[in-house]
C-alpha cells in the first residue's frame, strides 16, 4: 500500500505541471489575440530620443548578466527550465491585463516579483525584456523606442526591490508567505515609481518635483489595489510550486 502511494506521487506532480502549463498557454493565446487597446507601458514615441538611448544603455549590464545566468541554467540545471518557462508565462499573462491610468502609460500588474524571488533580478531582466518585446510587437503595448525605459522599470528596478525585500525578510525569520507577498507588492509599486520618474524626467515643464507628484498620483489609485492582487497571486503560485514542483525548486536553492 505504501509503495502504491509513493508511485502515485510523480503522476500527481506531472498532472499538476500539465494543468499549469495548459492554463498558462490558454491565457497566453487569449491575450495574444485580444483586441488592441490604447493603454500601454510608456508608449512608442512618447519619450524623447535622448532618454530612449539613456535607458537602453542603463539596461545593458543587467541584460548581459541575465544572459549569462540563463545560459548556466540551460547548461547545468535542466530541472529549473520548467520553472523558468512558467515564470516567464506568468509575467506575460498578468502584465497584459492593463487599466488606463495616465496619458502615455497605464497601470497593470508586473508578475516579475515571482521571477525575482526564484532567479534573482538579472535573469528576471531577460524574462521581462522578452515579454515587453512580444507585447510591443503583438499587442501594441509599449514600444520599441521605449523598450529600454519599460525594461528598466518593470524588468530591472522592480525585481531588484522584490529580491532585496524577500532576502531581507527571509533572514529576519518572517513568515515565508508574508515575505513573498511583500516582495511582490513592493516590487510592483516600485516599478511604477520608476516609471513616474522616467516620465517626469522627460516632461517637467512645471518642475521635476511637481511632474513627479502628478504622475505618481495618477498611478496610485489603480496601482495600489493591483499590487495587492499581484502579491496574493504570487503567494498562491508559490504554494502550488512548493507542493508539486519541490524538486525543481530545490535545484534553485529555494526549498
Amino acid at each position: 500500500m505504501k509503495n502504491k502511494k509513493e508511485n502515485s506521487k510523480p503522476a500527481l506532480k506531472l498532472s499538476f505541471k500539465n494543468k499549469i502549463q495548459t492554463l498558462l498557454l490558454a491565457l497566453f493565446a487569449m491575450f495574444a489575440f485580444a483586441p488592441v487597446s490604447n493603454a500601454m507601458h510608456v508608449m512608442e514615441g512618447y519619450l524623447p530620443l535622448s532618454w530612449c538611448v539613456i535607458w537602453y544603455v542603463v539596461c545593458i549590464p543587467f541584460v548581459v548578466l541575465g544572459f549569462i545566468g540563463i545560459r548556466k541554467i540551460v547548461n547545468n540545471d535542466r530541472k529549473a527550465i520548467t520553472i523558468l518557462a512558467i515564470t516567464g508565462a506568468f509575467i506575460f499573462v498578468i502584465s497584459s491585463l492593463k487599466i488606463p491610468s495616465v496619458t502615455g502609460s497605464c497601470s497593470h500588474m508586473t508578475g516579475t516579483g515571482l521571477a525575482a524571488i526564484l532567479f534573482g533580478p538579472c535573469i528576471t531582466s531577460i524574462l521581462g525584456l522578452i515579454v515587453l518585446l512580444f507585447q510591443a510587437i503583438l499587442l501594441a503595448h509599449g514600444g520599441l523606442t521605449t523598450l529600454g525605459a519599460n525594461c528598466f522599470s518593470m524588468a530591472i528596478a522592480g525585481p531588484i526591490v522584490s529580491w532585496l525585500v524577500y532576502k531581507a525578510l527571509k533572514t529576519t525569520g518572517v513568515n515565508k508567505k508574508v515575505a513573498i507577498f511583500l516582495a511582490a507588492f513592493l516590487g510592483d509599486l516600485f516599478t511604477y515609481c520608476v516609471t513616474s520618474v522616467e516620465l517626469a524626467l522627460a516632461y517637467h515643464a512645471g518642475g521635476f518635483g511637481a511632474a513627479l507628484v502628478k504622475f505618481l498620483a495618477n498611478f496610485a489609485a489603480t496601482q495600489i489595489p493591483l499590487a495587492i492582487i499581484e502579491g496574493i497571486l504570487t503567494v498562491i503560485i508559490m504554494i502550488g510550486l512548493e507542493s508539486y514542483a519541490s524538486d525543481e525548486l530545490s535545484s534553485l536553492n529555494y526549498v
